[in-house]
C-alpha cells in the first residue's frame, strides 16, 4: 500500500471522454495488439492514473499499466514558409489476460 493511497485520483465525466482522443490505428498499434496493449492519442496535461480510470471506466476493461511518450513536432516547410507541427503525447495501455478493446467502434 502506498504511502499516498488517499490521494483518489478520479477524474469527472467530461474529463474521461477528454482524456482518450483518438486510438492510434497504426502498424506498430495492430502489432502490439496482440499483446493485449492498445494505443491512444491523449492531452499533454494528461497523467497515467488519469488514463487508467478512464479507460476502465469507459470500456469496461482491468488495465494492468499506462505507458507514456511525448512526441515532439516536426519543423515543416511549406511554400517557403516554416511551420511546427504540434506535439503529440500517446498512451500505450496494458490490458488484463482475455480482455480486449475493439477500437475500431465506438464508445
Amino acid at each position: 500500500m502506498s504511502k499516498y493511497s488517499f490521494l483518489k485520483i478520479q477524474p469527472s465525466e467530461e474529463r474521461i471522454y477528454e482524456l482518450l482522443r483518438a486510438p492510434l490505428i497504426t502498424e506498430k498499434s495492430t502489432l502490439i495488439s496482440e499483446h493485449n496493449q492498445v494505443a491512444f492519442r491523449v492531452p499533454m496535461d494528461a497523467n497515467k492514473k488519469e488514463i487508467k480510470v478512464a479507460v476502465e471506466k469507459l470500456f469496461n476493461v482491468k488495465v494492468l499499466a499506462v505507458n507514456t511518450l511525448r512526441s515532439k513536432g516536426k519543423v515543416k516547410i511549406f511554400r517557403g514558409h516554416r511551420g511546427r507541427r504540434d506535439d503529440v503525447k500517446k498512451a500505450f495501455v496494458t490490458l488484463a489476460e482475455g480482455q480486449t478493446i475493439d477500437v475500431t467502434t465506438g464508445v
